[in-house]
């Protein structure tokens, strides 16, 4: 694919707060692994080849299984996660899919045992900002 524009050089000021922001979610409590993880799966789900290759690649780094980074995409079925990490992939799933199916209360409740209200928050703005990070490398082709 041929890049339309180079977003990155054309906004650095906005890019620079991006990534103020993703370094500030990956310090939170949620942790740098799990924030990665959401990012993976955000950018299945949009498919945002270049961000693929960018988390996994992240991820491997940091030392988490092959299984795990492989079967993100079918996290609902393997028996990689945690049920923290079930009800985060959860999440992320209902937030990039919010126009089709909504975030459930139902969804929502089961984050409640893991994460705090903070967490919760930060764990919305992980899903938003990967999500707008894809939008941006999938529309002007990174």
């Amino acid at each position: 694919m041929t890049l339309r524009l180079a977003f990155w050089e054309l906004s650095p000021a906005l890019m620079k707060n991006y990534t103020t922001l993703n370094q500030q979610l990956e310090q939170s409590t949620l942790g740098k692994a799990l924030v990665e993880l959401i990012y993976l799966r955000v950018s299945q789900i949009n498919g945002c080849a270049y961000c693929l290759g960018l988390h996994a690649k992240a991820l491997r780094a940091a030392g988490e299984p092959d299984a795990r980074i492989d079967q993100v995409g079918g996290w609902q079925v393997s028996d990689q996660y945690t049920e923290k990490e079930r009800a985060a992939l959860a999440w992320a799933d209902a937030v990039t899919h919010i126009t089709t199916s909504g975030t459930s209360d139902e969804v929502f409740a089961a984050l409640k045992p893991h994460f705090t209200d903070t967490e919760i928050s930060d764990l919305t703005f992980t899903i938003i900002t990967m999500n707008a990070l894809n939008r941006l490398a999938v529309s002007l082709r990174k």
